[in-house]
């Protein structure tokens, strides 16, 4: 990450960084590379991180939670109390991603992106701040046609209104407006990461992501088990490599514009499950829910990276394979061979 980064600190030395959602998967990568390049450049930086629960996060992460240029405050991204000071950087990865709460409580979750990205933005504001990042999702797209292997940025799908799973993705168009229309106003910049599927240590194995899952039971040497028939298209982008594109955004993305973040490496989930059994020597066993239905269109969700790498020059670094390979490891795998 410090060798795809560094030439993009030197604007930082000295500054603070506020960090909304610091304390889950994003949030865990960026401080982890904020404070190993603070140290490796020197930078004197500061980082303020909301927390709704920093003696959880303590706990969980006491080597940054001890660190002097790391700093936890407690609130609720609705409604936290603004830190003092100025704060040139701003990076809003807060939200509640959680299929169960769209399910089952869609009106939180609509309200909690929306009224806490107002209230961030009220805070940025008042901070003065310079540059800031937006982590968007490309649930912001809608359904992806079939038709449609990889959705660029351009394309004007959205989710549908009258489904009320859609608020996760709604609250996420609105926050983008909200911070585009903000930022124009108050006259900062502003950058939209519009994310997609990931992989990497402290993503969860044990809930709605499927290759989280996938990792799990192979590494617990079971079957690998498929909810569905198999044939949605996804794509994934190792955690390290998420860190370094969504620090290039925010010091060097073009204001009022959104990228792609993720990977255009597109395979089908069954496909993934075999690659993860493959990968980790474990032979599992592959089995789907479901049978395939000809008749019924093929799900994607797999982004267009052409702008990031034609504007950016952002890329991808680490394989899929490798990237199993390190989230299993992270999580007590060891290969057959010893090696690591």
């Amino acid at each position: 990450m410090l060798t795809h980064t560094r030439e993009l600190w030197n604007e930082a030395r000295g500054c603070s960084v506020f960090i909304t959602g610091g304390t889950g998967f994003f949030g865990m990568w960026l401080l982890e590379s904020f404070a190993y390049i603070n140290d490796a450049l020197g930078l004197g930086m500061r980082a303020v991180v909301l927390s709704r629960d920093p003696k959880a996060f303590a706990a969980k992460a006491p080597h940054l939670t001890s660190r002097s240029d790391i700093e936890l405050i407690p609130g609720d991204v609705r409604s936290f109390k603004f830190p003092e000071g100025k704060f040139a950087f701003v990076v809003h990865a807060a939200t509640e991603a959680s299929v169960k709460l769209n399910d089952e409580a869609p009106h939180e979750m609509f309200d909690a992106i929306v009224a806490g990205t107002r209230h961030v933005l009220d805070f940025a504001a008042q901070a003065g701040v310079e540059k800031f990042l937006l982590t968007s999702s490309g649930a912001v797209y809608g359904k992806q046609p079939s038709s449609l292997s990889h959705v660029g940025e351009d394309y004007m799908g959205a989710p549908d209104t009258v489904l009320s799973g859609s608020a996760y993705g709604e609250g996420k168009r609105v926050a983008e407006h909200m911070c585009c229309v903000h930022a124009r106003q108050h006259g900062y910049e502003t950058k939209i990461a519009r994310c997609f599927a990931f992989v990497g240590p402290h993503l969860p194995l044990d809930t709605h992501f499927a290759i989280g899952n996938f990792i799990r039971d192979a590494m617990q040497g079971g079957r690998i088990q498929i909810g569905g028939d198999g044939t949605p298209t996804r794509s994934y982008l190792y955690a390290s490599d998420l860190t370094i594109w969504l620090w290039t955004l925010l010091f060097r993305g073009s204001t009022g514009r959104a990228y792609n973040v993720g990977s255009g490496e597109d395979l089908s989930i069954k496909q993934l499950a075999k690659t993860v059994s493959a990968t980790l020597g474990k032979h599992s066993a592959v089995r789907t829910a479901q049978k395939i239905d000809a008749t019924r269109p093929l799900s994607r969700y797999v982004p267009a990276v052409g702008r990031a790498l034609s504007e950016l020059d952002l890329r991808m670094h680490i394989t899929l394979e490798d990237g199993i390979r390190k989230t299993a490891a992270w999580n007590g795998w060891k290969p057959a061979d010893g090696t690591s």
